[in-house]
């Protein structure tokens, strides 16, 4: 499962003129926060929680912020910096952090964001075993500020610079699936330009194209890029508006997985049909998906809160192979009955009652009226009411086929 995310963070800025003067690009401000915790919160909501980023201009504002990050602390993401010695290109900054660099890693630059599903563009990566980079590309209906792409048969075959016409076409997004060793070496043999610097883009993608070994896949989803001051200005209420999301929230036990009775270990869980792909649809539909349930087997002795985290941790290995991620888990360990005297009394976070989902839309931006859950009891539905969900009574079957019945969840487009 790849965990690291690298972020190019050493550009000048230079079209912003005066705001990029003291600040670096990736570090202003956007609503209340730089915008840089926005790459950070989407890489860890999806499971990269080490994250490195890339800096060299003004590179004291990133270790700062590499210890200060409210979404870092909130995702639980490990925040380090690699700074280079001299401006080196965007090739030359991944070149000198090598020996931080992961086997596969995902890349992104530091002054835009692609809202798609990195797990999906992670498991495209790993189909395409001849790619040393995947790119995430975007249909535009005018690629005359990004120059466009083309690409046969999933391989990359020609990148073309701008031609200041406009026109629609697919364009580089700035979100890569990489291989570290092939593309090290190939940056490594790449002739530099005078001063040491080595372009990502017009040096490395163009040799990886011309092997073969350039691959690409077409992502819908929000994007922006901040590299302008009008792209910047109208990045003010486009992200805070699309950074609200619905969710769907499910019951576990019954729903994603088979009701054995207290499944609290891997050697128990089975994954309901359709459950993957449900939560992989999920994922490509740009909600959040939450687990919410209720686990008195701890209560009772069957099996311990440690026991729980780990399946819990499984799950999310299994979904990754498969494109897909969880977003957050809450469960309830308490009982009236439990043996255990510590987890005995009544707890609001129990099904019926709404804690746990409550909880969830106190700690995430959750989209409520968007929003709904889906269970297989009737207390899921009495959680989900109480906290002011819809609730769905999956009546068994295939998961991902019910969850399409849902007419909320079928009118969504995929990000």
């Amino acid at each position: 499962m790849i965990r690291q995310a690298v972020i190019l963070c050493g550009g000048l800025g230079t079209r912003l003129g005066g705001l990029t003067a003291q600040t670096p690009k990736p570090l202003l401000p956007v609503g209340d926060a730089p915008f840089l915790d926005i790459l950070v919160e989407e890489a860890g909501r999806q499971g990269f929680d080490d994250v490195l980023l890339l800096a060299g201009h003004l590179s004291a504002q990133f270790e700062d912020f590499a210890r200060t990050s409210a979404a870092a602390a909130r995702r639980g993401v490990r925040l380090t910096v690699s700074i280079e010695p001299h401006p080196a290109g965007t090739g030359g900054a991944i070149g000198f952090a090598a020996a931080k660099l992961a086997e596969a890693f995902v890349l992104m630059n530091g002054d835009s964001w692609f809202d798609v599903n990195l797990r999906a563009l992670v498991e495209e990566a790993a189909r395409a075993r001849e790619a040393v980079m995947t790119l995430a590309l975007r249909e535009m209906d005018d690629v005359s500020r990004y120059g466009s792409v083309s690409v046969e048969g999933g391989r990359i075959v020609g990148f073309h610079e701008k031609s200041g016409k406009s026109g629609g076409g697919l364009v580089n997004g700035g979100v890569y699936v990489c291989r570290k060793e092939a593309l090290i070496s190939t940056i490594a043999r790449l002739p530099q330009e005078p001063d040491g610097s080595l372009s990502l883009e017009t040096d490395v993608l163009p040799s990886l194209v011309e092997a073969g070994r350039a691959f690409g896949k077409a992502h819908k989803g929000y994007f922006i890029d901040i590299g302008i001051p009008h792209s910047y200005a109208a990045a003010q209420t486009e992200i805070p508006a699309h950074l609200s999301r619905p969710a769907v929230f499910f019951d576990r036990d019954g729903v994603l997985n088979a009701d054995l009775g207290h499944v609290g270990t891997i050697d128990r869980f089975q994954w309901i049909d359709g459950a993957v792909a449900a939560i992989r649809a999920c994922n490509d539909r740009g909600y959040f998906v939450f687990v919410v349930t209720n686990q008195a087997g701890v209560a009772k002795g069957h099996y311990t809160e440690e026991q729980v985290s780990v399946l819990h941790a499984h799950m999310q290995e299994e979904l990754a192979k498969a494109g897909a991620h969880i977003d957050d888990f809450r469960y309830c360990p308490y009982h009236v009955d439990a043996t255990a005297p510590e987890y005995r009394k009544e707890s609001s976070w129990r099904k019926p009652a709404p804690g746990m989902l409550t909880d969830v839309l106190d700690h995430w931006n959750v989209d409520v009226s968007r929003s709904f859950m889906i269970g297989d009891k009737e207390s899921d539905m009495a959680a989900a009411s109480a906290a002011g969900l819809n609730g769905h009574l999956f009546p068994g079957g295939n998961l991902s086929n019910y969850l399409e019945s849902v007419p909320a969840f079928r009118s969504a487009r995929s990000i």
